[in-house]
């Protein structure tokens, strides 16, 4: 069936804010047009916050800006995608990984240092992509056997090389993000035998098949994690994992029954406000990754029920939206219904520019 109308008319609204309101203030205030890179935040009157330029910011405002070429925004999208990349180029360091602060210690959490280079990796590809730029595989090819080392002997990769646990899924998730991304760009099969490794340890290992879960941290081999406190869900990631593997051109379909049960699981406990979470609150990222991994599911089955999901997550996305300044957003719903009073975060738009581009995609032709 095709997208319901209320979902085509959030499309179309979504499309426009991004493209008449997000994508000029990011470029036009986003970026340290004097320093070099893109700022980490933006206050919600649109000024520059305080605050450290991180790899990960640099990396997702290149990506950002050259998915923007697809969506026919108007603007400088090249000069704006390399200005992240020469952000992003000023922080490899002597060993050929990136790294925010050269000598600042790595945090063992799931977005250390491995994270930030799926995300360099992706920046890459989306200048291929978008650009045609060929130089960057060469690049991207020697930051990925930098990566051999931090390499786990029944697949994925640790925080640290001949790390053996704490083990976490986010980064391997955003890998195989960007393992994707290479292999549709290139002929060099290493991509795909690389976004197939990253399936095959969701599938095997990561997914529990008893409850059709995926948990965010594991004990060495990618047993589950010993202390029952780190044995945590989140839903928007389970959202990204299914959409990546509907988007994974070698799945089968136990890969795609494994995505979908993703989705049910989180549509039936994430969103349920009579569980008992451990974080009452909401995020921004939570609503756009819902938005993007229902829509893509509807498309592929038809279930009015995706549709009405996505209808749900789109409303929720746009209330994220409603600041002074248009093109900025709200990051954290706080359990009693306010928003935490905060800058609004750089990193937030490479996941609302991905919702809405496969929003687009799926609703948007008729909208």
């Amino acid at each position: 069936m095709s997208a319901p109308s209320e979902v085509r008319a959030a499309a179309a609204r979504l499309k426009r804010w991004l493209l008449e309101d997000a994508l000029p203030i990011w470029w036009a205030r986003g970026a340290d047009h004097a320093g070099g890179g893109y700022f980490d935040r933006l206050g919600l009157d649109g000024a520059p916050a305080a605050g450290a330029k991180r790899v990960r910011v640099q990396a997702r405002q290149a990506h950002v800006y050259a998915v923007a070429v697809s969506l026919g925004w108007t603007g400088p999208a090249e000069t704006a995608s390399r200005h992240g990349l020469a952000g992003l180029t000023s922080m490899r360091c002597d060993d050929g990984l990136y790294r925010t602060a050269p000598d600042a210690p790595q945090p063992l959490d799931g977005m250390g240092l491995v994270y930030d280079q799926a995300f360099a990796l992706l920046a890459l590809a989306s200048d291929r992509a978008a650009f045609g730029n060929h130089m960057q595989e060469r690049p991207a090819l020697a930051l990925a056997e930098r990566l051999t080392a931090f390499a786990q002997p029944l697949g994925g990769f640790a925080e640290a090389p001949g790390l053996t646990e704490p083990l976490f899924a986010n980064p391997n998730m955003h890998l195989f993000e960007s393992f994707q991304a290479w292999s549709r760009v290139s002929d060099d099969p290493r991509w795909r035998e690389l976004a197939a490794d990253e399936a095959r340890l969701a599938l095997d290992r990561l997914i529990d098949p008893a409850r059709g879960v995926l948990e965010e941290q594991f004990g060495p081999d990618w047993a589950p994690a010993p202390n029952p406190a780190d044995q945590v869900v989140w839903p928007g990631h389970l959202y990204e994992w299914a959409l990546l593997l509907l988007d994974w051109p070698d799945a089968d379909a136990a890969a795609r029954a494994a995505a979908l049960r993703l989705i049910q699981v989180s549509e039936r406990t994430g969103v349920d406000a009579a569980l008992s979470p451990l974080d009452p609150g909401a995020r921004l990222w939570s609503q756009t990754e819902r938005l993007r991994a229902c829509a893509r599911a509807a498309v592929l089955t038809g279930e009015i029920a995706l549709w009405n999901a996505t209808a749900q997550a789109c409303g929720a996305l746009e209330r994220f939206l409603q600041v002074p300044t248009p093109g900025l957003w709200r990051d954290r719903l706080e359990a009693d219904g306010g928003f935490r009073e905060e800058a609004a975060p750089a990193s937030s738009l490479y996941h609302i520019v991905g919702a809405i581009a496969e929003l687009d995609r799926g609703a948007g032709a008729s909208a």
